[in-house]
């Protein structure tokens, strides 16, 4: 009885130690895939290796997809392709696109390899050029039937020196109902802003599109960690916020500066707990000449939120006086209790208290240029006039769709 029972225990030793030896190289294996991901630039992404499927040995850098002759609303999404930071252009870079068709499908075609499929028959590929330009002709996508999500376009990326291919924010319309606040604000902006702000030229919309390579990209490797930071990157979209305004065309209200005016150039000057007030009558007399020479192609705001010994009504009066003072007539002066108050959503700009200024340059909502403690400075000036001359609200000459 005694060996029958040791017997019986020794058996249940065995398949325990085998069972959890199993379940040990099954979680190291998970585990290991886990780690593998996290290596990942971007983090791994369902799907994107399907770029690679029917992908043509020679992109060129304006695709016309499958859906352009089709039913549907014409699209063009054309733009520039940058390095992280914004301003070089990134050539050489392969775009992957695949969408639904108009009535919310992947719809795949017959002859398609069996692996694309799940994508649909409307994808295909872009390569930056020179001067980091694409251009993508296509169709507008239907949102998916029963659903609640925005209609979109999904994208990967593939640089020509990094080895994973990653994918960025979907393209999304900003006049697409579906587009919530909430689903604005939840967006990673995974390569900048995905939202497509869509103009009509003749029977076609176009949406002018750039790409920030590495912008919010997990493990990507040109990351610089000893800039100081404030406030978003270019690329991103210049966040709604409601400040009090003192002084300037919306004085005594809260309102909202991309809101009203977000349609050409805005440029938002904050300063927080170290104001430099001979600095500020500076700049702010340089940029009311800006917005006078521009008209309502500029619409120019300062933003002030030291925290320190706030009023509210104390800092209406200062500011109040320093708008007479300089004589300004299109300049908003506007302020916010601090740079992480929340009532007035300021906090969404993520801005850095302690440095001297932050400039933020927009256009139609998406922010073109930034500029940390910048001097007012004869250079400087030339700089802010440059990038509102480099960066016109004016059509440029768009290509051709191109058919094989």
């Amino acid at each position: 009885m005694k060996k029958t029972i040791r017997i019986i225990i020794l058996l249940a030793l065995v398949s325990t130690l085998t069972n959890c030896n199993g379940q040990t190289k099954s979680e190291k294996k998970q585990s290991e895939l886990k780690t593998d991901k996290r290596k990942l630039v971007g983090g791994g992404c369902d799907g994107c290796e399907l770029m690679y499927v029917g992908m043509p040995k020679n992109i060129k850098s304006i695709d016309t997809s499958a859906g352009w002759t089709e039913k549907g609303e014409k699209l063009l999404i054309t733009g520039t392709v940058y390095k992280l930071g914004g301003k070089i252009p990134a050539p050489n870079v392969i775009i992957y696109y695949w969408q639904t068709d108009t009535n919310g499908h992947y719809s795949p075609k017959a002859e398609m390899d069996e692996q694309a499929k799940r994508h649909g028959h409307i994808r295909g590929w872009v390569k930056s050029d020179a001067n980091g330009k694409y251009a993508i002709y296509t169709i507008r996508p239907a949102p998916y039937p029963n659903n609640d999500m925005p209609a979109h376009i999904h994208t990967s990326i593939k640089e020509p020196h990094i080895a994973d291919e990653y994918y960025i924010d979907e393209f999304v319309f900003d006049d697409d109902i579906l587009l919530t606040s909430k689903k604005r604000k939840a967006a990673p902006n995974r390569g900048g802003s995905g939202v497509l702000r869509v103009l009509i030229d003749k029977d076609m919309q176009v949406a002018e599109h750039n790409i920030i390579l590495g912008l919010n990209i997990p493990n990507y490797p040109e990351k610089n960690q000893t800039k100081i930071n404030s406030g978003l990157e270019i690329g991103e979209d210049q966040p709604s916020f409601t400040p009090f305004h003192a002084f300037g065309p919306d004085k005594g209200t809260k309102t909202c500066p991309v809101c009203k005016y977000g349609r050409f150039h805005g440029i938002v000057y904050f300063v927080g707990n170290h104001p430099n007030w001979n600095y500020i009558e500076d700049w702010l007399s340089f940029l009311e000449l800006e917005s006078v020479k521009r008209s309502k192609y500029l619409k120019v705001y300062f933003v002030y939120g030291n925290e320190q010994d706030y009023n509210k009504e104390n800092r209406q009066k200062e500011l109040e006086n320093l708008g007479h003072k300089l004589n300004l007539k299109n300049t908003a002066l506007t302020f916010v209790p601090s740079f992480s108050d929340t009532e007035s959503e300021v906090n969404l700009n993520k801005l850095n208290p302690e440095v001297e200024n932050t400039f933020v340059i927009y256009r139609n909502r998406a922010i073109i240029d930034k500029f940390v403690n910048l001097k007012p400075t004869k250079d400087n000036y030339n700089l802010i006039s440059q990038t509102l001359d480099n960066t016109k609200n004016e059509y440029f000459n768009l290509p051709e769709p191109k058919h094989d």
